[in-house]
C-alpha cells in the first residue's frame, strides 16, 4: 500500500485557525496609531529578524527584501470591520511612511 504524506496531526485546523493566529499575531505587539489624511491608522514596526519575507512597498513601487526593517500599516478606524481591515494591511519601508 502507498505511503500517504498528508499531515494526520492537524485534524479539524483550517483556514480559520491559521486566521485567528496571523490575526491575535498583528494584535499583540508593540504598535502605535498615527493619523494620516484624516484617516487613523494602526502603524507597526516588524524588525530585522521578524522581516523574513519579501513585498513590495506601496509608497514607492520597490521591493522591501527580507532582512529589511520596515513598517505594516492598517486602518485603525474599522470601517470594514477588524478582520477586513487587518487583511488590508501594507508594509511600507519606514521612510516612505513618514513622506506619505
Amino acid at each position: 500500500m502507498p505511503r500517504s504524506n498528508r499531515p494526520r496531526g492537524r485534524q479539524g485546523h483550517g483556514r480559520d485557525d491559521d486566521e485567528a493566529l496571523d490575526l491575535s499575531r498583528i494584535m499583540t505587539g508593540w504598535r502605535r496609531t498615527e493619523v494620516r489624511r484624516g484617516i487613523a491608522w494602526n502603524v507597526q514596526p516588524v524588525s530585522t529578524v521578524q522581516a523574513q519575507k519579501s513585498y513590495v512597498c506601496p509608497g514607492c513601487g520597490q521591493d522591501i527584501s527580507p532582512g529589511v526593517a520596515h513598517l505594516v500599516a492598517w486602518r485603525a478606524d474599522g470601517v470594514m470591520g477588524d478582520a477586513a481591515d487587518i487583511a488590508a494591511r501594507r508594509h511600507w519601508h519606514s521612510h516612505c511612511w513618514k513622506i506619505s
